[in-house]
């Protein structure tokens, strides 16, 4: 079996569309938060979203090209390049065939698929041919694959607000058994649409603080109403120690040392009320490193906004942690970028790399009144020094699927 680090990251979130600037972003505890612009919200209940700004396709893509793909294919393309050049990757020298790609995102194409609707319901005939390729979910992981001549495993993962760590994790066991020597991976979304909009908030998920969008998204508060829906995409680089070594990689984020994947076997949309298997996500991930609970310096909470989440997830990490739980210093970036569903576990997972490497944990902002059942050390408001060896990172998804990440300081 083989060792696996992260040696590149890239991300495009509602703060920034470099990862230095969303790493500067949240540890000063920067909002991205605001009004929706990219519809008309006049007859719609949610207002507010965090939305990327200052998107450049044309920088990535011809412009024929930027019609003809979904947004969240063209953030993923952006982390990726990103990515890539941060870890110093030589394409001319690669085996290309042991290089794989798994980009996944939890809705696709929906900004496609709701245009195309409109077009079909005047006739069949104008439906754009591009319809197809351009919704699937699996053209993330395709387009970077052909951008850059990747011949290995190559796919999308779709497990609703888990689909990035998932990819993140698959992509560990692909290199850590051997099947592949560095794998380009995360997620990617582009759902801030009228439909996706008002599908959610129809159901009750989203915030409706719309007078005070910076300060809507408050995990772990006592007045936290729904999570505010986010966009962009983060990709990392995820590589074994032979082929680090043998290509002199300057730079290493981290080591994955686990990655434990549970299911509530529950609820389509409400998380299991015993948070029993949202804490063995996270056992399972501590037992494939070989770490002890008391050896974390940091969770990465899920943390987003909603009564019953942030309620369970505190409760599955007492359970996973006992008492050592009310030590644990935790924060949640979703607090300052929205959720970014299909691409939030791989944005996150960033956000504890680069703690470790920074030595720092960034805050949770607009956290008010505590919520008494939400009793942990969420480290409200302002950034905290720590010395992290280990860190967890915590994805759970509509449906009931959960998974933690493990990584460690190299």
């Amino acid at each position: 079996m083989h060792r696996v680090f992260i040696t590149g990251v890239g991300a495009i979130t509602p703060v920034g569309n470099l990862v230095k600037e969303f790493w500067a972003a949240v540890i000063s505890g920067v909002s991205g938060l605001g009004n929706i612009t990219k519809f008309d919200t006049t007859n719609f209940s949610v207002k507010i979203a965090a939305e990327v700004k200052g998107f450049d396709g044309g920088k990535y893509f011809s412009p024929k090209e930027v019609r003809r793909k979904d947004m969240f294919v063209q953030y993923a393309v952006a982390a990726a390049k990103e990515a890539i050049l941060d870890a110093g990757i030589k394409i001319e020298n690669e085996d290309l065939t042991r290089i794989g790609v798994i980009v996944g995102s939890g809705i696709g194409g929906i900004e496609t698929w709701a245009r195309e609707i409109k077009v079909l319901e005047q006739s069949p005939r104008r439906v754009s041919p591009f319809f197809i390729p351009m919704m699937i979910i699996n053209s993330a992981a395709g387009e970077i694959s052909i951008r850059h001549k990747f011949k290995g495993p190559n796919y999308g993962t779709v497990s609703a607000c888990a689909t990035g760590a998932h990819a993140i994790g698959d992509a560990y066991r692909l290199i850590k058994y051997g099947y592949a020597d560095v794998v380009v991976t995360g997620g990617s979304e582009a759902a801030i649409t009228p439909l996706a909009v008002a599908g959610f908030a129809n159901m009750k998920a989203l915030s409706t603080k719309n007078e005070v969008p910076h300060k809507a998204s408050k995990p772990f508060d006592l007045e936290r109403d729904g999570f505010v829906i986010g966009e962009g995409a983060g990709i990392v680089i995820l590589e074994s120690e032979e082929h680090a070594v043998k290509r002199d990689a300057t730079q290493k984020y981290c080591e994955i040392i686990g990655c434990g994947m549970t299911g509530d076997a529950y609820h389509i949309t409400a998380p299991e009320p015993s948070a029993v298997e949202a804490a063995r996500a996270m056992k399972l991930a501590l037992e494939e490193g070989s770490c002890n609970p008391e050896e974390v310096d940091y969770i990465n909470a899920h943390g987003t906004s909603t009564p019953l989440n942030d309620k369970i997830e505190t409760q599955a990490i007492k359970i996973a942690f006992g008492e050592y739980a009310y030590k644990l210093p935790i924060s949640s970036t979703k607090s300052m970028i929205g959720h970014l569903l299909g691409a939030s576990g791989a944005v996150e997972l960033i956000a504890t790399c680069l703690s470790i490497k920074e030595g720092i944990i960034h805050p949770t902002i607009n956290i008010e009144h505590p919520d008494p059942d939400c009793d942990l050390n969420y480290t409200p408001q302002i950034a905290k020094k720590v010395d992290i060896r280990v860190a967890v990172s915590n994805s759970f998804g509509f449906g009931g699927h959960n998974i933690s990440i493990a990584i460690r300081k190299i």
